[in-house]
């Protein structure tokens, strides 16, 4: 049986929704969805995972959205938080493809967003979930009228030689080895490590209370990936990174970076956002790769920046009580 994890200091948000939804290859997702706390409603943000992430570490932007009087959908990639999982280890974090990706968010979208929720549907997107809001937008597939990605997976600073290893990860996955951990690899979750030195936020109250949510669901927060997901990671950031491939983004989108990130290459991000028509780009001084797990005034810079973004649709806003029969 699904379930939303709670700790004391991360409790679930209420009045909240849980199903699992089955993609078209056969795998079980998890996805919660939310109405929003004001009276009225201008629409519906489906939040778009970074790799090894899981619901519970959204509940305060669940909150945060459900505020601004936006529903609200999360969900599980496969191979990451309670969604099934295509290895025997459960702490890998393994995809056979990135297009499998693709799949998952068709499924979201085919039981959740499109039969539940209110329009204007707004993608908001980490990381990893940026590379494939990203892709989606390319081959036109989004499912969205507008984007945010936050410190959007585009060029990866953790590697040391990226075009080195991204030629080993596609031998080694040609030889078969695509379900092992990329090498040296190890099952502990990165947001369960030390705060001294750590690479996603400033803020130790809740980088404190992220580890905590993320002890709290064991094996759903995942460990290192396997040689296949950095294979397709790889590929598909570097098909991103073509200007070609980039000018044809037409969906309206706010690309948000961190100025201090050591997981994603930000001077990468801001090359991308010059080649998207009409994209926006803010890069958020001091800020560590999860923004949305900073500080209090990094996280209101990234609010404002949303805000004027993302209005909503008032015109076609419905009372909440509609939605709750829906």
């Amino acid at each position: 049986m699904l379930t939303l994890g709670s700790t004391p200091d991360n409790p679930v948000p209420p009045g909240g929704a849980l199903k699992a939804v089955r993609t078209d290859d056969g795998i079980e997702l998890r996805v919660a969805h939310w109405r929003p706390t004001t009276r009225l409603v201008k629409g519906t943000v489906c939040l778009l995972q970074g790799r090894a992430e899981f619901i519970e570490k959204y509940y305060e932007t669940v909150s945060d959205l459900r505020g601004r009087g936006f529903a609200v959908v999360a969900f599980d990639w496969r191979g990451q938080g309670e969604s099934q999982r295509q290895v025997a280890d459960a702490h890998k974090g393994h995809v056979a493809w990135f297009d499998d990706y693709r799949r998952d968010l068709k499924a979201v979208e085919d039981a959740v967003l499109r039969p539940l929720m209110p329009h204007p549907h707004v993608g908001l997107a980490h990381s990893m979930g940026g590379a494939v809001a990203f892709t989606g937008a390319c081959d036109g597939w989004l499912p969205f009228s507008r984007i945010v990605t936050v410190a959007p997976m585009l060029a990866i600073r953790m590697v040391r030689w990226p075009a080195g290893a991204s030629v080993l990860a596609r031998f080694l996955h040609r030889l078969g080895l695509g379900r092992r951990y990329i090498p040296f690899g190890k099952p502990t979750s990165i947001a369960t490590k030390p705060f001294a030195g750590n690479r996603l936020s400033t803020d130790p109250m809740r980088y404190a209370r992220n580890a905590e949510a993320a002890r709290a669901v064991g094996a759903g927060a995942v460990g290192d990936p396997t040689i296949a997901w950095l294979a397709g990671a790889f590929r598909a950031m570097a098909r991103l990174r073509d200007r070609r491939v980039a000018a044809t983004i037409a969906i309206p989108s706010l690309i948000v970076a961190a100025g201090a990130d050591p997981v994603c290459e930000t001077r990468a991000t801001e090359r991308f956002a010059r080649l998207v028509r009409g994209a926006h780009i803010l890069v958020l001084p001091g800020a560590r790769h999860e923004i949305l797990s900073e500080g209090d005034a990094i996280r209101e810079d990234f609010w404002a920046a949303f805000d004027a973004f993302v209005p909503g649709n008032v015109a076609e806003a419905i009372p909440t009580e509609t939605y709750a029969k829906a």
